[in-house]
């Protein structure tokens, strides 16, 4: 089907991709391996539908319960605003209490579930059965327990049951708000419904009976501490009292009475001191105006009203002011010495010494006041020094008393806010009100919520893509063998020669059978020669099949690569044995005979000589012999009758054991010789490389190799490891050709735009004749 021109050329690099993906390759490896991965989706279905037959039913039931603060807003002063993070510690306490075992067992008592066969002896899957299989099987290794008495049997049966319900109960809370979910799964759709609304009804209760209790507690203690406080608080006041008492310390309005009395005469001093000075004053000022003389004392003091409230001196004033007015206007029209003037002057005189007169009266009055004053106030000094040196031994004393009446006040202040919440807590341990309420009453479910079938069904399915891709993945891992074209050049850089298809095998055994029923060779067939196997004339019988394309691309390549030769001696490997190098040989060998070629087929492999085995008639001589010189190489040479095809068999000996050596040996080398001159092509049917060496030591006398590998069968790293190790042969390989190819799969395995995907469109040149033995194209 793929036959390439005769041009030798080195394995070529492939083409980068543009994506980081390679689809192509991708659905190649997806195509190839699609029975693999369709295999894992069959078993994991297959394992899903028996998990649904056998799983039992599973029913849920469901209820919210909302937390919820301002329920207790009208009988509860309101609580400062709370933090997210507190209302998130809230709410997670919320869910870990109904989680609780505490809880499971109140629900336990509350709904009666202590003797509920449906909790204890559940329906079991097959896997639950296994697991109690295995824990039965542990049980009977364990020391035995003393028996129990029926009142801890019974609590056991109680833990047991609470267990169950933890077990199925699924507590959460509804996304960021402040509802807990609650539900409970059973195979029993009432006892789901029962067992969720008996943990709804048991958290409420559970939150009652903690407020109840909490208020209790707080109550009984406060009270003990409202009366120790309230006695410790008497006791203090007294003691204030007493120590007043002890030491003079009374008081009145809240003060003691030295400090009242200090602070009295204080006041009183300022005011006498105030006095002294306004005196003071005043009797200075008169004894300046005094102290000028009567002439000076008129003209030059000025006394305004507010300084005295002498009429008599105010009249005076303004006599003498007019008079002087009048004596200035007389003695400015008529002169000094006016009668009028004269008599004016006298009577301004004369007031002038009544106004001084009245001055020095003033003057010894303001004195008089003055040392009152100034005696009043000395007086209250001295009593203020006496006053204060007697409260100085009370300070000392006001120490103590102000340490005592702080320890009073404070047992005071903390007696009343102890009472204060006294009274809360007897309110609140009266409302039965908990800060919850359910806001999704727990239904009877009607439809199973486990196992989900479509889901199952669906997750079965992808886990079988996924493991069927996962083992899929590991076969292409593992899959290093040749399988194309590509992985030839891209292994070994050789010329790839073309596919040998696999040959059908229960056509050759059956070919086979008729003939060891037919009996030995005829007499003519004895006569002429050797009678092939029909397997061995394949290029022959079916000259327009693949199979004999590929030996005549096999024999173009020989041509131009021995171009010029008159004989060529072609050697055909292996790495491994039973790659079918032998029928390759011989259908090789075959083609080139029946074009008219005089061809010698060597069977060369001395240790397992399958080429002589497949003769009809057995040899009494051949290789070994000639080479040994014990008989002429030319009469142990068998003759194909319809092919005309020489061919030199092996008989096997025990004895010969340096296969190698003979191989290499002088006899070999004149047969080789003498060979060349009467033959056009002589086939070698050479050893494995792998497990022997007579291949190379027979290497340096053949002018060319054809390598055989096995499709899908022989390890790339092999053949190039023993390549590299084997230079003389590599560099003297025509090509490779891969036999007992599956043509059916060899599509799958060619990438996107490879020609092995084409194969269908060259089947009409492959039509005119089909090869007796079934050839599997």
């Amino acid at each position: 089907m793929h036959q390439k021109n005769f041009t030798f050329h080195s394995a070529l690099p492939k083409d980068e991709q543009d994506g980081f993906i390679d689809l192509d390759r991708l659905m190649a490896v997806i195509t190839r391996r699609i029975r693999t991965i369709l295999t894992g989706v069959v078993i994991f279905v297959g394992l899903a539908v028996a998990y649904l037959v056998t799983a039992p039913s599973t029913y849920t039931s469901a209820t919210q319960i909302l937390l919820d603060e301002n329920m207790t807003k009208y009988a509860e002063d309101q609580p400062p605003p709370t933090s997210s993070q507190q209302a998130d510690m809230e709410i997670a306490s919320a869910v870990e209490i109904l989680k609780s075992n505490e809880m499971a067992l109140r629900v336990v008592d509350a709904a009666g579930l202590v003797d509920n066969d449906e909790i204890l002896n559940p329906p079991q899957s097959p896997i639950a059965l296994v697991k109690s299989g295995i824990k039965l099987i542990a049980s009977a290794f364990k020391p035995a327990k003393p028996p129990l008495t029926a009142e801890e049997a019974r609590q056991a049966q109680r833990q047991k049951i609470a267990a169950a319900l933890q077990d199925d109960l699924k507590v959460e809370r509804v996304t960021r708000s402040s509802v807990v979910s609650v539900s409970f799964e059973s195979t029993d759709p009432q006892l789901a419904a029962k067992v969720t609304g008996a943990y709804a009804d048991a958290y409420l209760t559970d939150q009652l009976n903690a407020n109840f209790d909490a208020t209790e507690r707080a109550s009984v203690w406060l009270q003990e501490r409202l009366n120790d406080l309230r006695e410790r608080s008497q006791q203090a006041s007294l003691d204030v009292e007493k120590y007043k008492a002890d030491n003079g310390l009374t008081s009145t309005g809240g003060e003691l009475m030295s400090e009242q009395q200090i602070s009295d005469l204080n006041k009183q001093l300022i005011i006498a001191q105030a006095d002294t000075a306004s005196a003071s004053a005043r009797y200075y000022q008169y004894k300046s105006i005094i102290d000028q003389g009567p002439d000076n004392a008129v003209k030059n003091a000025t006394i305004s009203s507010s300084q005295t409230d002498n009429s008599v001196l105010q009249d005076l004033k303004t006599r003498y002011l007019n008079v002087q007015k009048r004596e200035q206007d007389v003695t400015q029209n008529f002169g000094a010495n006016h009668p009028q003037a004269v008599a004016l002057r006298a009577e301004r005189e004369d007031i002038t010494r009544q106004i001084y007169q009245e001055l020095q009266q003033l003057t010894a009055s303001y004195k008089n006041e003055f040392d009152v004053a100034q005696s009043r106030a000395e007086s209250l000094r001295n009593s203020i020094e006496g006053v204060v040196g007697k409260n100085s031994e009370a300070n000392k004393s006001l120490v103590r008393l102000n340490e005592l009446n702080q320890k009073a006040t404070a047992l005071k202040t903390l007696y009343e806010s102890y009472l204060s919440r006294y009274e809360e807590a007897s309110q609140q341990r009266s409302f039965p009100i908990a800060k919850a309420r359910v806001i999704s009453t727990a239904g009877v479910p009607t439809a199973p919520s486990s196992p989900k079938k479509t889901l199952v069904l669906a997750l079965s399915i992808v886990l079988g893509f996924m493991a069927g891709g996962a083992f899929a993945a590991l076969q292409e891992f593992r899959d290093r063998y040749f399988r194309i074209e590509a992985d030839v050049r891209a292994a070994l850089g050789l010329k790839f020669l073309g596919y040998l298809p696999l040959l059908g095998q229960q056509a050759f055994d059956k070919k086979k059978a008729r003939r060891q029923k037919a009996g030995p060779a005829t007499a003519e067939e004895a006569e002429n020669g050797v009678a092939f196997e029909r397997i061995m004339r394949v290029s022959v019988e079916a000259p327009r099949s693949i199979f004999a394309e590929t030996l005549r691309n096999a024999k173009l390549a020989s041509d131009v690569m021995l171009q010029g030769r008159d004989n060529r001696v072609i050697g055909v490997v292996s790495a491994l044995p039973g790659e079918g190098k032998s029928t390759t040989a011989a259908n090789f060998a075959a083609l080139l005979a029946s074009s008219g070629k005089r061809t010698l087929l060597i069977d060369a492999d001395l240790r397992n000589p399958g080429l002589s085995r497949m003769l009809k008639s057995p040899p009494q001589t051949g290789l070994i012999e000639a080479a040994l010189g014990e008989v002429p190489w030319a009469s142990a040479v068998r003759v194909d009758p319809r092919t005309k095809l020489a061919i030199l068999p092996v008989v096997l000996r025990d004895h010969l054991l340096h296969t190698s050596e003979l191989l290499s040996s002088q006899g070999m080398l004149n047969l080789m010789e003498s060979a060349r001159k009467m033959f056009d092509y002589i086939v070698v049917d050479l050893a494995p490389l792998g497990p022997v060496v007579d291949a190379k030591a027979f290497a340096p006398q053949v002018d060319a190799f054809l390598l055989v590998a096995e499709w899908g069968a022989t390890p790339t790293n092999l053949v190039r490891d023993l390549l590299e190790q084997e230079p003389q042969i590599n560099s003297r390989v025509l090509g490779v050709i891969l036999n007992k190819t599956d043509m059916s799969e060899l599509s799958r395995y060619s990438d996107f735009g490879g020609t092995e995907r084409y194969r269908q469109k060259y089947t009409s040149y492959y039509t005119e004749e089909r090869p007796k033995v079934e050839i599997d194209a």
